[in-house]
């Protein structure tokens, strides 16, 4: 996976001044467009399109600052205008593309190159567990979009559900895990980046079909599924994992990402306040 990575980042280096989409890359690198997506995100930082972006207007930097043309620049690097080109440029340096010479300003990103680094003696434990298509059976609503920290949306959510819909998803729950899940999905920025909201579902697994108007269903094909155990300070070590998921153990697997909900549980330590046994359930498919 890495090597694939690093081969889209040579072709992204080698037609910056082209049109470059998503799609094309995600062929070049030999892998799913969502799978390559969250992938890059998590081991740089950046989406795609951000880091093309940053790319392109480094470069832009650069040209501007041997006398080359606010203009010329400007279409080189693909702007159908001269004001987009300057907003652009200006988000990106805080200066305006005129000023560059001028200041013999320079912020320049360097072309990014994937490799692992293991440190501090961390390992994940993985299991991997095929289930039959199901479905998700609980409360929902939209919430905003939080990669850190306790999103009190879901707090709210979670204290918002009424003996009646907890009695329904304790009578439809039927497969492991056999917990109390969240899930999201349907997040207005894809997951990749920390924006707008997602739908977060609290509810269980379930085989049976008849769901009351009471809670959401939805619907999940039969999958392959890595879950990943954790303990430790919640909700950080959860997040640390889902994190480590996407950065240490995909890049390295046989396995890809599908589009499906990436769902967990949690069960606070009754002995040790703010520590928490969880596990996360991530979707994927054999390379």
């Amino acid at each position: 996976m890495l090597n694939q990575l690093n081969r889209m980042v040579d072709y992204i280096e080698n037609h910056l001044a082209e049109d470059l989409s998503i799609e094309t890359l995600s062929q070049i690198s030999g892998n799913s467009l969502y799978h390559v997506s969250k992938v890059f995100l998590y081991l740089s930082g950046y989406s795609v399109s951000e880091y093309i972006k940053n790319r392109r207007l480094s470069e832009a930097n650069k040209a501007l600052l041997e006398g080359k043309s606010v203009t010329d620049v400007s279409l080189r690097y693909g702007y159908q205008s001269l004001d987009g080109f300057t907003r652009a440029f200006k988000r990106y340096s805080g200066i305006l593309p005129s000023e560059v010479r001028g200041q013999g300003f320079s912020k320049i990103m360097q072309k990014l190159s994937f490799s692992i680094q293991v440190t501090g003696g961390m390992s994940m434990e993985c299991k991997i567990i095929e289930l039959p298509a199901f479905y998700f059976a609980g409360v929902a609503k939209r919430v905003p979009m939080q990669f850190e920290g306790v999103n009190q949306e879901i707090v709210k959510l979670a204290q918002s559900i009424t003996e009646e819909q907890r009695n329904e998803m304790h009578a439809l729950q039927n497969m492991e895990p056999y917990e109390i899940v969240n899930v999201s999905y349907d997040a207005d920025a894809d997951f990749l980046r920390e924006e707008g909201e997602l739908t977060h579902l609290i509810g269980v697994l379930t085989t049976k079909p008849e769901v009351s108007s009471h809670l959401q269903k939805v619907p999940v094909a039969p999958l392959i599924w890595a879950v990943f155990p954790n303990e430790g300070p919640f909700p950080n070590t959860l997040q640390e994992t889902m994190a480590n998921v996407y950065a240490q153990w995909l890049p390295i697997s046989d396995y890809e990402l599908v589009q499906a909900p990436t769902f967990s549980f949690t069960k606070m330590n009754q002995d040790t306040p703010g520590f928490a046994y969880s596990e996360v359930w991530v979707p994927v498919q054999r390379k």
